[in-house]
């Protein structure tokens, strides 16, 4: 199988219509869960959001399509919401693109601001080759990456190798993460077994790997 990285530009149109303040409040939104119920005409989302969990309250009391949501704080930056709204005549056509026999959306899809929408597909090649083609003319689609399907690209912690992961867990442990720095690089490497030099090259290419992954790069 195959997968693509894309990132999305929505139009206006598509985009959901509520008022900037809310929607400034979100650094960054990833849909975890997604079910849209044509019987009743509404789709359900569960997300879990970087920003502050009062703003969603908010956000519901400013669209009437809002039926119902909830919000269980994780701290005071980051929150799951769940919402259950009316299903939009956009959200349809958006979430129908991906509605291909042989196509599947690789959990989160990741909104960072209104309009841009980061999703992982997976599917057999005919599936994939005609997605573009199934596009709304409207949308922009940049294609970021596509490969054979690697389970460690979709995660954070996956993206890493088995020694990589150890310099990690080694570094917090010894207060390197530390705010303000309680650990040296020298202490990393001592108990790595390896020079500062190396300690320092695995550390480095652990964070490249978690920050592109944070980035959805």
């Amino acid at each position: 199988m195959q997968s693509a990285d894309l990132t999305l530009r929505l139009p206006p149109s598509m985009q959901l219509p509520a008022p900037e303040e809310p929607l400034e409040s979100f650094q960054r939104e990833e849909v975890l869960s997604w079910v849209v119920d044509p019987d009743s005409e509404t789709v359900r989302f569960l997300s879990l959001v970087v920003g502050d969990p009062g703003a969603l309250g908010n956000l519901a009391e400013d669209l009437d399509s809002v039926r119902r949501y909830d919000v269980t704080p994780v701290d005071e930056e980051t929150f799951y919401g769940y919402v259950e709204m009316d299903l939009r005549a956009a959200n349809a056509t958006l979430l129908g693109t991906f509605d291909v026999p042989g196509l599947v959306v690789v959990p989160p899809m990741v909104y960072t601001g209104r309009e841009n929408v980061h999703v992982t597909v997976l599917g057999e090649p005919e599936a994939m080759s005609g997605l573009l083609e199934r596009t709304p003319d409207e949308v922009g689609v940049e294609v970021e990456r596509v490969s054979e399907h690697q389970r460690r690209s979709e995660t954070l912690a996956g993206r890493l190798t088995a020694r990589q992961f150890e310099a990690l867990e080694v570094a917090r442990d010894a207060g390197y993460y530390e705010v303000p720095r309680c650990g040296d690089l020298a202490t990393v490497a001592e108990a790595l077994e390896c020079s500062e030099s190396a300690a320092s090259t695995l550390l480095r290419s652990a964070e490249r790997g978690l920050v592109d992954a944070a980035l959805r790069r």
